[in-house]
């Protein structure tokens, strides 16, 4: 779920909280990184139980339909599809994600009621369920549909939004990334999933945990050495104007280069001028890509980069 590209910015973000409150508490710093990586997982959940939600929700406006003595055949079949979507019934019902949205007593959704409700009557009275609800069943209709509501309703809904960056700050940035991560699981999704399927582990691997820390304490704890490879670049530039998170990116991707041989130089770079495009100024991958590429040169010259595995250089 977490990528290494998310990995660098959650770091780059204690990096620059270290810098700006000029803390030297590293511990501090690391056990708030993990705590904000591990957050990451909790917003998934959250989002999972919103979802499993909106099917009792239906399940429970379906069966009322059913005893309503005045309803017509057509109120009757309104919630059927939504109730019987066998996507959303398989996360309702998966045992393994149900027991962590317990554990991790984060289905706030049972007390944000009207929330839920009115997101459910916008989905039923869209254009997009009407044409679903008229579709042959399928496995494949139901996960295109799901797909469709929550990249239409559910990811850009400002209210969720809104609930989200309320309750935890370091959400905000996961957001994206754990809808990205959802919609992509729903797609490679196929009947008769593993029961784990939707219990996706947080680090594809040992080493991908390895690397937040490990990343956050070598740029840290090299931070003088690190600068020092970039200062004397900056001749051509007003040093008090040079970006505050561009320098950090610098010190960064200069650490990737001396201390983490299993990662080729391009791949360093090239995660690197995403972030700044993302996170710093217009010209900041520019202006990044111009030192980096001149530290490179440098540091090769010097024989300082030591990579392991062929073409890593």
């Amino acid at each position: 779920m977490l990528t290494r590209r998310h990995i660098r910015a959650k770091v780059m973000q204690s990096v620059y909280a270290m810098q700006q409150s000029q803390s030297q508490d590293l511990d501090k710093e690391l056990k708030f990184l993990q705590n904000s990586a591990n957050e990451m997982e909790n917003l998934y959940l959250l989002l999972m139980a919103l979802l499993t939600e909106l099917h009792s929700l239906a399940v429970n406006q379906y069966e009322v339909a059913q005893k309503k003595y005045l309803a017509t055949p057509t109120d009757k079949l309104l919630h059927q599809k939504m109730k019987d979507n066998e996507l959303l019934s398989l996360i309702a019902t998966n045992e393994m994600l149900q027991k962590a949205i317990a554990d991790a007593h984060i289905n706030f959704w049972n007390i944000q009621e009207e929330y839920v409700r009115t997101l459910y009557k916008r989905i039923v009275e869209s254009d997009t369920y009407q044409a679903y609800s008229k579709q042959k069943a399928s496995f494949e209709a139901d996960k295109k549909f799901l797909i469709e509501i929550f990249e239409e309703f559910i990811a850009p809904d400002e209210g969720l939004y809104e609930y989200i960056e309320d309750y935890n700050l370091t959400w905000m940035d996961d957001f994206p990334i754990v809808n990205t991560f959802i919609v992509r699981e729903f797609k490679n999704l196929r009947p008769n999933p593993p029961e784990k399927y939707f219990t996706p582990p947080l680090y594809n691997n040992s080493e991908e945990k390895e690397f937040l820390v490990d990343l956050l304490k070598k740029t840290a704890l090299n931070d003088a050495k690190l600068k020092s490879f970039v200062e004397d670049k900056l001749t051509n530039w007003d040093k008090e104007r040079v970006a505050v998170l561009d320098l950090i990116l610098l010190k960064m991707a200069i650490c990737e280069f001396l201390h983490f041989p299993s990662i080729p130089v391009k791949v360093t770079i090239n995660e690197y001028l995403e972030l700044a495009k993302e996170y710093s100024t217009a010209k900041s991958s520019l202006f990044i890509n111009g030192v980096l590429n001149v530290v490179h040169k440098e540091l090769s010259e010097k024989e300082l980069i030591k990579k392991i595995g062929r073409g890593l250089l």
